[in-house]
């Protein structure tokens, strides 16, 4: 465990929920979080059914991450600038309100059957940017309002939030949009957003510590220093790029539409199972995520849960694969392959499983072993791998599946997964042999 005072390991199975005991502040931030997310997921899948609704295209579906990466590459790191200048509850209270604007642009559109796509790629693209700047305020405030010690356990629950944002949120949406359209399932979002300025706003003020005794202002300089702190830091460096290459090759989240409607059967409802399937899995890791608290060699643990997570996605593609060549694919038609929904979606709940773990690890490393004084700076890159490498793994996935079949991209990106991991932690001792007791960066 990575504290400065070794506690006594616990020796349960289950999640531990003392984060949430010992500190109010990082109980009603969870809970507010947790509720907002699942009215966000419920967008999210919304959107992309609109989408496809209205252009039967994945790669248009794909679109509506890619737009947004760039610009969420470029707020995500200034975010993290902000963070570590400015009072961080602030920021994220900030950049909330404009989570929470774009998505009631969102549903006023709907309610006035505005039927174009360009306006959900711009306030998707805006929301994504927002919540980027959200969830890296969000993330370096934990070690701010709990101890060091209870970061991992912070991070399982964490995991438990993420898994009901994308089992309820997706499973929603599913059976909102397939009942009363896009307009109510956009306007619910609108409501749940409430929950987040209740748990934000609630924090006390956390003005960022610097080691030098001075803030410095958001610039270049700024970055060049955070960036300057990741070059010195090859073990939270490896954690970017091993997770960058498994969101990059194993993300199939743009393929769920054209799989519910050709291959599998099921339309949204299809789609809400599929992308649930994932947090489920995630759930139940962070559930039973007692055993991964007392892992100290947490570099070769990641190394260990993405080839894993490589696995589940290959065995999706592999399912998708198996459908096409039996000559079983529904194309478009009503009827419903219940056994290779069950079995993709055994396949994709491993894999939230073995995401989840190493999400686990690589927060617990970046917010153990990097300073508060680059933490935001940091935070907002961390964000930025998190919520970009899905942007990158859509554009591959969308032009991949247009060019050749739904199957091969989460086949091979499964595959390339595991070869890419084992050979970059192979090659990088230094990550592999980690210690959580004594964290470096």
């Amino acid at each position: 465990m990575p504290t400065g005072s070794t506690p006594t390991k616990r020796t349960s199975l289950f999640v531990d929920l003392s984060p949430l005991r010992e500190s109010p502040a990082f109980a009603r931030l969870w809970i507010g979080g947790a509720i907002t997310g699942i009215g966000g997921q419920m967008t999210i899948v919304a959107v992309g059914l609109q989408v496809y609704a209205l252009t039967s295209s994945t790669l248009a579906v794909s679109l509506v991450g890619v737009i947004a990466l760039l610009p969420m590459i470029a707020f995500g790191l200034y975010g993290g600038m902000l963070a570590d200048a400015f009072d961080r509850r602030k920021l994220a209270l900030i950049a909330a309100s404009v989570t929470w604007g774009s998505t009631a642009i969102i549903a006023t559109l709907a309610w006035l059957h505005v039927e174009a796509v360009w306006p959900l790629y711009v306030l998707t693209t805006l929301n994504a940017v927002s919540t980027t700047v959200v969830g890296t305020s969000r993330q370096a405030i934990l070690p701010r309002i709990l101890p060091s010690r209870l970061l991992p356990a912070a991070a399982a629950l964490g995991g438990i939030a993420a898994g009901v944002m994308v089992t309820v949120g997706p499973a929603l949406a599913g059976v909102l949009v397939a009942t009363v359209g896009f307009t109510w399932t956009y306007t619910i979002d609108v409501v749940l957003f409430v929950a987040a300025f209740l748990g934000i706003a609630s924090l006390p003020a956390i003005l960022p510590e610097n080691g030098s005794g001075t803030r410095k202002l958001p610039g270049l300089r700024s970055l060049a220093d955070g960036w300057t702190f990741l070059r010195t830091a090859p073990n939270i460096r490896m954690t970017f790029i091993v997770d960058i290459v498994a969101m990059t090759f194993g993300n199939p989240r743009v393929l769920y539409p054209a799989a519910g409607t050709l291959v599998l059967g099921g339309g949204p409802v299809t789609v809400g199972i599929l992308t649930a399937a994932m947090a489920i899995g995630a759930l139940i890791s962070s559930l039973l995520s007692g055993p991964v608290g007392r892992v100290d060699k947490q570099g070769r643990g990641i190394q260990i849960a993405i080839m894993a997570y490589g696995g589940g996605i290959a065995a999706f593609g592999g399912v998708l694969a198996w459908v096409a060549f039996s000559g079983q694919s529904v194309n478009g038609g009503h009827e419903v392959l219940t056994p290779a929904i069950i079995a993709a979606s055994i396949a994709l709940a491993f894999a939230g499983a073995a995401d989840n773990v190493s999400s686990i690890f690589r927060m617990t490393m970046l917010q153990t072993a990097v300073p508060d004084a680059v933490r935001g700076r940091l935070q907002g890159l961390f964000t930025v791998v998190v919520t970009g490498g899905p942007r990158l793994g859509d554009l591959y996935i969308g032009l991949a599946a247009s060019a050749l079949a739904l199957w091969i991209p989460p086949l091979a990106g499964g595959l390339l997964i595991i070869a890419i991991v084992w050979t970059l932690v192979r090659t990088h001792p230094r990550f592999r042999a980690y210690d959580a007791s004594s964290p470096t960066p």
